[in-house]
């Protein structure tokens, strides 16, 4: 399997890995204005989004809405998409993808005749630069921040399911590692989801357990 430590050129942007472990890897995007990414899609794998700056347009097969900075959508295997960018300055987002597969991806329309491609080979790449976001995983029981435009990331390596009690419920979670368990071990929420803490917290009303070294994401 290619191992991707370099940032990816698009025709709409570039690409990079800002974070990535055995079961889910997070990309962070940036789409230039009025640039889109192919209307595409990934039978095997689950792919979340959330922008972090900007506004951009993300499109289905048969209709589309707007994304504002710090919200989310979460898009199932199989389902064609596209995001194009709307703001002046273009947009700076998150994909994470689950499981691990950027070979996994279909292209049913391209504004840059990429139609039936597939992903980009090594001579799209060149080396990351000091700018480029990498995620790294704090200690149990603490946590980093990072800053992406005008989005604060908060990192945290949670001990215990009371944590979620103390983000407010309008802010969006990212599991990157580790998740929300059933008694009986079932994921209820896990590496790749990006849920609403008010959601998350009528979650923990019935299942309160946490897997050892759950990292998270805050979006603030």
């Amino acid at each position: 399997m290619r191992k991707f430590d370099n940032i990816v050129k698009k025709p709409w942007g570039y690409e990079y890995v800002a974070y990535e472990n055995e079961h889910c890897a997070l990309w962070f995007l940036h789409i230039k204005n009025q640039h889109s990414t192919s209307m595409h899609c990934h039978p095997n794998k689950t792919t979340g989004l959330i922008l972090l700056e900007g506004s951009a347009e993300v499109s289905f097969m048969s209709d589309s809405f707007c994304l504002k900075p710090k919200h989310k959508i979460m898009i199932r295997k199989g389902l064609f998409h596209s995001t194009k960018a709307t703001s002046e300055g273009g947009i700076s987002l998150f994909e994470i993808e689950t499981p691990v597969d950027k070979f996994d991806l279909v292209r049913l329309r391209d504004s840059y005749g990429r139609e039936g491609m597939p992903y980009e080979d090594v001579s799209h790449e060149y080396p990351k630069i000091e700018d480029c976001l990498k995620i790294e995983e704090p200690v149990l029981g603490k946590e980093k921040i990072y800053q992406s435009g005008h989005s604060t990331l908060r990192v945290c390596n949670i001990e215990s399911i009371g944590f979620f009690d103390t983000i407010d419920d309008d802010k969006n979670i990212m599991f990157l590692k580790g998740g929300i368990i059933t008694e009986y071990g079932i994921n209820v929420a896990g590496p790749g989801d990006i849920v609403s803490s008010k959601v998350i917290k009528e979650l923990t009303k019935v299942f309160n357990q946490v897997k050892i070294e759950t990292i998270i994401m805050v979006f603030e």
